[in-house]
């Protein structure tokens, strides 16, 4: 099975760091697809499972460049099934096999992504939440990027997202695991 993209977003917010800290860079990638189920029921989602490789890759490779200069050590991921979709074809896309390209263009990655689905229209709000790549217990890093979607998806159409940051929440001070400190921590545990 092939998904090819009708449409590409990238968003970028920055924020400056105040005294003397890096800028805070969020960007998110959107991959708006027609969605092969939409408008029945299909039993078996590994094709479009196993075809989310090629689309994990090539949303990293847009996201890491549009995260420059800056190395990406924050992902999330997400996305929204048109109404005629279910919420389970965009939970198909984002599984591991859509994840082993993403952790590659970052560089590895050993926590989990952490993610978001839901089903919606044009205009639908989605909250997309970050973790570090390597630690989950890395408290700075819960953040998260809030994208509107204006005109996707259709109702046979799925938006699916990647979102990268390059640090943690800018006066991030509530304790936990610091990032410096994530080296030989099993980001799984």
């Amino acid at each position: 099975m092939k998904l090819p993209v009708k449409r590409w977003l990238t968003i970028i917010d920055q924020t400056e760091g105040p005294r003397g800290e890096p800028p805070l860079r969020k960007v998110a990638i959107v991959a708006v697809i027609e969605n092969p189920c939409a408008g029945r029921y299909v039993k078996n989602l590994m094709p479009m499972t196993m075809a989310s490789v090629q689309l994990g890759a090539l949303m990293a490779e847009k996201a890491v460049h549009a995260m420059q200069p800056h190395a990406a050590m924050g992902v999330g991921k997400g996305g929204v099934a048109g109404l005629a979709g279910e919420q389970e074809h965009v939970n198909a896309l984002l599984t591991t096999e859509f994840a082993v390209p993403v952790r590659e263009a970052l560089g590895g990655g050993k926590a989990w992504i952490s993610s978001m689905t839901k089903r919606g229209g044009p205009g639908t709000t989605i909250d997309i939440p970050f973790n570090h790549k390597d630690a989950l217990y890395v408290r700075s890093f819960y953040d998260g990027m809030t994208i509107t979607l204006h005109d996707a998806p259709a109702e046979d159409e799925i938006a699916l997202i990647l979102c990268l940051a390059n640090r943690g929440r800018i006066g991030a001070r509530v304790g936990g695991l610091r990032p410096e400190n994530v080296k030989g921590v099993d980001g799984l545990t």
